[in-house]
């Protein structure tokens, strides 16, 4: 749809798109090295999504850090895994065993995940200094990724949102897809946390900030005919 006002012509942004975070062998078992629980079984059903489903655009998001990325246990003398940590730059970071480095083979796309040369793939994270759970913004929100510009330019008005982990990287994209005035739906069926707690919050956070939460079915009843 086109509106037109004075010289200006605006495209209403109605498009949709699929948004799959960070479905990588390092968050998938048997073998990652921050698998998540039961995280592969998130891949048939995004496929089923992404094959079912008539999407004007589909992105993925890509965790892509250097060797030396402040998040890693390695790179924090004293830091313990999976606690906070105080960095040189006084912010408080999670500590993660090293993960999704540039260029590994943890780093790429889980091997029976959908790919098509079509899709537009988002790297984050890649900043030394910084952690970016968001596909949108790094953790600080001074760095944006190319997501926004790439929904935009796609005239995407409503996103639905699947993948790994629920209760971080799922879940900040979601948050901040909201604030970038986006329709936000999760598929929460497939996605998996990477704990129970931080589940709880994250769910009460994306209800509390008026995102929907759907499984596959519903998704699939209410737009494979759409």
């Amino acid at each position: 749809q086109v509106s037109r006002g004075g010289m200006n012509t605006v495209l209403k942004a109605n498009g949709r798109a699929l948004l799959i975070i960070d479905v990588q062998n390092d968050f998938c078992p048997p073998t990652g090295s921050l698998k998540v629980e039961d995280g592969d079984a998130v891949v048939p059903l995004v496929n089923k999504l992404r094959k079912d489903v008539k999407w004007d655009l589909i992105c993925l998001s890509q965790d892509w850090h250097p060797s030396n990325h402040c998040s890693f246990v390695t790179n924090n003398e004293g830091a313990k895994i999976f606690t906070e940590h105080k960095l040189s730059s006084g912010n408080m970071q999670m500590m993660w065993p090293p993960h999704c480095i540039q260029d590994s083979k943890g780093s790429e796309f889980h091997k029976e995940l959908i790919v098509e040369k079509s899709d537009k793939i988002v790297r984050k994270g890649t900043h030394q200094n910084v952690d970016s759970y968001s596909a949108f913004f790094d953790n600080d929100h001074k760095t944006s990724t190319e997501m926004a510009n790439i929904l935009k330019k796609n005239n995407i008005g409503t996103v639905y949102i699947a993948g790994l982990a629920f209760d971080y990287c799922v879940g900040f994209t979601a948050l901040d897809a909201v604030a970038e005035k986006l329709k936000t739906t999760v598929i929460y069926d497939a996605c998996r946390s990477v704990a129970k707690e931080t589940a709880v919050e994250m769910k009460k956070k994306l209800q509390d900030g008026g995102i929907d939460l759907k499984t596959t079915q519903q998704v699939l009843r209410e737009l494979a005919s759409t």
